[in-house]
């Protein structure tokens, strides 16, 4: 009862009029009291729990498998997809066995960089073939793996392996197994493996890197356009994919992918965005656990509402194998794989799912899973053999028959290895997609519903959720008060199902009501609505000319934090203690969480169903958005809000120039997308004022289109007046014009 009678009093200052002073603006809490916030918990890392999400039947499963596609290809850089040069490929040095040829190759994926590998074909047989990528995962060397004597005999003792070559070569055994069984095979590096030398794989120190020019991956500007190591090695198996199915020799209509470890995880991605795969066995690594601990198979925005079992199923219905050993795939049998089951029972394909729990074993892609997957692409490609097809003798290629790096062709130096390579490869990934971009920006009405699936269809999946697609909100009423000329409410708004809490003030007229609910945000909370402990001006205007005005505290304002600051960073997580620099990698934190833009994003939708669904039935919404945090976070909500909204006010601050993963306003992709000018595209010109001390011409121009259709050519009151204009003109237009009932 104490902390009750402390706001009760509280409010009763408030509410005696504008010019009494009072102890503060009232709160939806008592005092050192945080909201029952699921998001105040510990950031999801990889290392959470990621269950699979099922769809309620068949017809739903185009949507999602969609969605899950867009989520990679955008967290990756490859929304859309870059543009593909001339591979320009150099086949060399071949090495003729018994009854297969192996050949050196190297080609360009990006002009100047080059992936590199092994290409294993069947010897005097007729083609076409199926082709078969085989990206390697960590194993030391990559395709120059060898396992080592002591390893190989405790293979071999435990019936993990057979015999020499294939125990100590894994990576070989399965390349010229598969091209016996009359496949075409790239066996290719990964970035900083082998031959891949450009570039390291994951690096020590990358601080001087990270600048406002001439920036390399991990920095806060390749972040800010979705630049990402990952995505290099994604476009690496894209443009490999592109080799083989160039060759005269395959099989176009049965390509497949296999590796474990990271190249399963390389595996279920190519698998996942490229429908030319048309089988793929990704081994120990899909898993509701860990989902992969290195930076290339980490990226922003990349696992959230998905996790491997979801990118993984994205395949279906096409043939789909797995495996499963003793590492953090030995609950898949139980956790995970049941979904799939039913996944594809549900499409009409059970018999194209297959999985191997053999979790006897260690992390492995040993010769018990290796015939496992002989026997899976033999039964999809139908290769005719008789199963179990088991592997025999052969003989390694030698490092010196395997490195593509020869004196006729030599290896990169100079300025295409190292920093210099990687500043100049971005520089390349940023012309490119700003090319890309900018020729989306629409001139006519087809040209807008190309750039709204791009653009718009990329903020879609960084902000992750629709007005639609909020549930259950609820307003908990914790104090109610009547003041002279308006009554005032305290209380939290909580949206069920997502387990947010947000604390809301909801202040409105006595008498005559227009049917109007202004949504008046701040950089400060609700306590935007308060200076020195009295209604702002313009809120008690909007009052006495008959608006209801809801606030609240957004995630991270106000009732959020002890002291009632906003927050100054939003927290990161840091993989391994950060001794290194690869640790320190944000797609670490932003490939799981939200960023706290999004998360206030979220917020204002959660606050607009509420007004929406209200018993009362608003008859117009306005959203007011003020400073330059709080400002973009309203017009990015507006996005996601259909026709909820009658008209938006917003200041407008920008993402260009941040020079923090972890501040507030740092959003992954931001930039790649137009920024602000890319999210006020987005809207209804008609239905914003801006103020800000620039111009946004794509907004602009993408307005002059639409409104061709809206209004006959006439462009809505896309208005951008002086900041210190901005609340007069709110009150002169929300109390001179009222919506039409």
């Amino acid at each position: 009862m104490r902390r009750f009678s402390a706001l009760l009093g509280l409010l009763l200052a408030i509410c005696a009029g504008p010019a009494v002073a009072h102890a503060g603006p009232p709160r939806a809490l008592p005092q050192g009291q945080q909201p029952q916030d699921a998001r105040l918990g510990e950031l999801r890392t990889l290392n959470s729990y990621f269950p699979f999400q099922p769809v309620a039947s068949a017809e739903a499963w185009p949507a999602r498998q969609a969605e899950i596609r867009r989520r990679i290809l955008v967290s990756q850089g490859l929304w859309p997809l870059p543009s593909k040069a001339p591979l320009n490929p150099v086949v060399h040095g071949r090495v003729e066995r018994e009854d297969y040829v192996v050949d050196c190759v190297f080609f360009e994926s990006v002009p100047g960089h080059f992936v590199t590998g092994s290409l294993y074909r069947p010897k005097d047989k007729p083609g076409p073939f199926p082709a078969i990528l085989s990206p390697h995962g960590h194993w030391a060397n990559g395709r120059f793996f060898d396992h080592g004597e002591k390893k190989l005999r405790q293979q071999i003792a435990i019936g993990a392996e057979r015999f020499d070559p294939g125990g100590r070569s894994p990576l070989q055994a399965r390349s010229v197994q598969l091209a016996r069984m009359g496949c075409v095979v790239f066996l290719y590096d990964m970035t900083g493996y082998a031959d891949s030398i450009q570039i390291k794989h994951r690096p020590d120190d990358w601080s001087h890197l990270d600048r406002p020019q001439d920036w390399g991956f991990m920095s806060v500007q390749a972040e800010l356009r979705l630049q990402n190591t990952m995505g290099l090695q994604t476009w690496n198996s894209i443009r490999a994919l592109d080799f083989l199915l160039n060759l005269d020799d395959v099989d176009t209509t049965r390509v497949g992918v296999t590796g474990a470890s990271g190249g399963g995880t390389q595996s279920m991605v190519i698998a996942a965005i490229d429908d030319r795969i048309t089988a793929a066995m990704p081994c120990v690594m899909v898993s509701t656990a860990m989902q992969g601990g290195c930076t290339c198979e980490n990226a922003p925005l990349l696992r959230i509402d998905q996790g491997n079992i979801d990118i993984a199923a994205a395949v279906a219905p096409r043939p789909l194998g797995l495996t499963a050993a003793d590492d953090w795939t030995v609950e898949l049998q139980t956790k995970g794989y049941p979904g799939l089951e039913n996944l594809y029972q549900m499409l009409g394909h059970p018999d194209r799912l297959t999985a191997a729990f053999h979790t006897e074993f260690k992390h492995n892609y040993n010769q018990v899973n290796r015939t496992v997957m002989y026997g899976f692409f033999n039964r999809h490609f139908g290769l005719g053999y008789e199963e179990p097809v088991l592997e025999r003798n052969f003989v390694p290629l030698s490092r010196d028959e395997a490195t593509v790096w020869t004196e006729e062709h030599p290896a990169p130096s100079g300025d295409l290895v190292g920093d210099t390579h990687e500043v100049a490869l971005l520089r390349l990934a940023t012309d490119d997609a700003e090319q890309k971009i900018n020729e989306l920006i629409p001139h006519t009405e087809h040209q807008l519903a190309a750039y709204r699936e791009i653009v718009g269809g990329a903020w879609e999946t960084i902000l992750s959720r629709r007005l639609d697609d909020v549930g259950n909100v609820e307003f908990h009423e914790t104090f109610k008060e009547d003041c002279d000329s308006y009554g005032l409410r305290a209380g939290i708004v909580e949206h069920t199902e997502a387990g947010e809490q947000l604390p809301a003030l909801f202040l409105h007229p006595k008498e005559d009501w227009n049917g109007q609910v202004v949504l008046w945000l701040t950089d400060d909370g609700k306590n935007g609505l308060f200076e020195r402990d009295e209604l702002v001006a313009p809120v008690g205007k909007l009052l006495a000319a008959g608006s209801a005005v809801l606030s609240a505290d957004l995630f991270g304002q106000g009732e959020f934090n002890p002291d009632g600051k906003p927050l100054a960073q939003q927290p990161m997580w840091i993989q391994r203690g950060g001794t290194v620099g690869w640790h320190r990698f944000a797609g670490y934190t932003f490939g799981y969480n939200h960023p706290l833009f999004v998360r206030r994003t979220h917020d204002v939708l959660t606050l607009l169903a509420l007004a929406r669904r209200h018993e009362k039935k608003p008859t117009a919404i306005v959203l007011v958005g003020l400073g330059e945090s709080t400002g973009p976070v309203v017009a990015a909500a507006l996005t996601q809000a259909g026709d909820a909204v009658f008209h938006t006010f917003v200041d407008i601050g920008d993402f260009e120039k941040l020079t923090r993963f972890d501040d507030p306003m740092f959003v992954p992709g931001a930039v790649k997308y137009l920024g602000i000018d890319g999210l006020l595209s987005l809207v209804p010109t008609q239905e914003i004022t801006v103020s800000a001390d620039r111009s946004f011409p794509v907004a602009q121009e993408v307005a002059a289109v639409a409104s061709k259709r809206t209004n006959g050519g006439k462009p809505g009151p896309f208005q951008v007046p002086a900041t210190d204009q901005l609340q007069e003109r709110i009150v002169q237009q929300l109390t001179k014009s009222q919506p039409a009932n």
